[in-house]
């Protein structure tokens, strides 16, 4: 099926290129860093493919991310159940405030069921469970312990799936989300973050789902 893929870099997007070969309907494009621009540059990318008749069947934000601690270790492929606008709301003396519960709409959207159970065909290693999309990278201990208490199915964050999500459910497209794992959640240190492990595995999986859809 003709698939957009998303990645917030184009370093995510030539992973993504070289697992897939050029032998499959999947279109790659980095639309930025971000909820605001993956939003902004995936509805473009979706409205130009309907006017052209080529309208995509669906849209997959991809790339690497954050791994809450024994939950997504590091190299790990991630597909979401929900992207998850985690810092989206309103702080209070009781603690943070989703949209939900300031009667705002929602902060979270689910994947497609049909493209979540495709993609988890395609990896049957992935782990499974919500995605968080955050405006501010966590990088402390104690923000990294309290977000992982406030949202105990969270697997990865990551910044963009939020955006991509609300593009796609405005354009009524099928929405999915993969991440691989570069680094733990929480304190911040360059040292120990493994990007080239985590394109490495977005090429794989790339690869994987590339086959897949050759073979359907």
């Amino acid at each position: 099926m003709p698939l957009l893929v998303v990645t917030a870099v184009e370093a995510e997007a030539d992973a993504v290129r070289v697992g897939l070969g050029g032998t499959t309907p999947i279109t790659v494009a980095a639309v930025g860093v971000g909820a605001a621009a993956a939003a902004a540059g995936t509805a473009r990318l979706l409205a130009l493919a309907e006017a052209a008749g080529r309208a995509y069947a669906g849209v997959v934000s991809a790339g690497v991310a954050g791994g809450f601690p024994g939950r997504a270790g590091v190299g790990a492929i991630v597909l979401a159940t929900r992207s998850v606008a985690a810092d989206l709301g309103a702080e209070s003396p009781d603690g943070f405030l989703p949209l939900e519960q300031l009667g705002l709409g929602s902060g979270t959207v689910p994947a497609d069921p049909e493209l979540l159970f495709a993609l988890r065909t395609a990896l049957p290693a992935a782990l499974v469970g919500d995605v968080l999309t955050v405006s501010t990278v966590t990088g402390t201990a104690g923000s990294a312990t309290a977000l992982a208490a406030r949202h105990p199915d969270a697997l990865a964050e990551a910044m963009e799936g939020y955006g991509v999500a609300c593009a796609a459910l405005g354009a009524g497209v099928p929405f999915g989300e993969l991440r691989t794992i570069s680094n733990p959640v929480g304190p911040r240190d360059r040292a120990a973050w493994r990007i080239r492990e985590a394109l490495d595995a977005l090429t794989g999986a790339a690869r994987a789902i590339g086959a897949a859809t050759v073979d359907g």
